[in-house]
């Protein structure tokens, strides 16, 4: 059971070493601006794989139970799914369910623990092996595995971890197999939460701190982008670095060797990476070149 991108290590490394009765993905969602139905990365890679694929909207009615029921499956491995597993499916396979979840539990339960981990300066993130229960990320954990999250952003940290979980699941499904599997139950007075990012959590603002806005643009994305108002132009923030610049105020813009320079709390950032409003992805130095910057330029906050 699986959904984005993240969970496609895990379906192919089972895929080598298990047989794979079905496999479970949300429903093909509007894209694009032709808003045309697309599949999701789980669904894609399991037709190339030539699993079968089932899509279900909710799994809490009886139709969706009797049909995994009727699998009989020995386990069942989710991987980023989105949806609550009822009681009722938790209880079908005869090893239960296990869930590779990408953060070190207790630390960052819930929905956006690689985000969080990011933005909250953790210096290490990593990926648990859980038992799951009916509660949000709370089963007892079988493997952790970690790495130093140093300068990653989002994406190439997701790469990352989704690699490690897939090897970790492996391991632990041959654990469990042999018997010899050790389930240690989560510290609860160790227990925070990754609540889903929003564009609020990734914003930039004049008043912040040089390695807060850097993780600002390091935990962005797509769904969630960085975003800002330079010389009037409101853009997203892909890819910034800390800069060294002379008599750059607080909101203010300066360009040094055709570099985007902006002023911070405590020093300066460059936009190495922008993506102006209804304009495709390009580097800053592009911007400067093919826009001409104001003789007082400033930056702030989009409202």
């Amino acid at each position: 059971m699986g959904t984005p991108e993240f969970a496609v290590p895990s379906l192919r490394a089972l895929s080598h070493e298990h047989e794979i009765v079905e496999v479970y993905t949300q429903p093909d969602r509007p894209s694009g601006r032709g808003r045309k139905l697309k599949p999701t990365p789980v669904k894609s890679a399991a037709l190339t794989l030539g699993l079968p694929v089932r899509q279900p909207e909710t799994l809490r009615d009886s139709v969706e139970l009797d049909h995994m029921a009727g699998l009989t499956p020995d386990i069942i491995c989710v991987t980023a799914f989105g949806l609550i597993l009822p009681q009722a499916i938790l209880d079908i396979p005869k090893y239960g369910c296990i869930n590779v979840h990408a953060s070190v539990l207790p630390r960052f339960r819930g929905a956006a623990p690689i985000h969080r981990a990011i933005l909250e300066g953790d210096e290490t993130a990593g990926v648990s092996i859980m038992e799951m229960e009916s509660g949000l990320d709370t089963g007892p954990f079988c493997r952790v595995s970690t790495v130093p999250v140093e300068d990653h952003d989002v994406e190439s940290l997701t790469g990352l971890l989704a690699d490690i979980g897939a090897k970790e699941l492996l391991l632990a499904l041959d654990q469990i197999q042999q018997g010899t599997v050790t389930w240690t139950v989560q510290d609860e007075s160790l227990v925070t939460y990754a609540a889903k990012i929003d564009r609020t959590d990734v914003e930039l603002a004049p008043h912040l701190a040089v390695v807060d806005a850097l993780r600002r643009v390091r935990a962005s994305s797509r769904q969630a982008p960085c975003r800002a108002t330079v010389d009037g132009t409101n853009m997203t923030i892909v890819k910034a670095s800390s800069a060294v610049a002379e008599q750059v105020g607080i909101g203010d813009v300066v360009v040094v060797d055709g570099e985007i320079i902006i002023g911070l709390a405590d020093g300066a950032i460059r936009l190495d990476q922008i993506r102006p409003e209804g304009r495709q992805t390009m580097d800053g130095s592009s911007f400067v070149r093919g826009t001409r910057i104001g003789e007082s330029p400033v930056w702030e906050c989009i409202l």
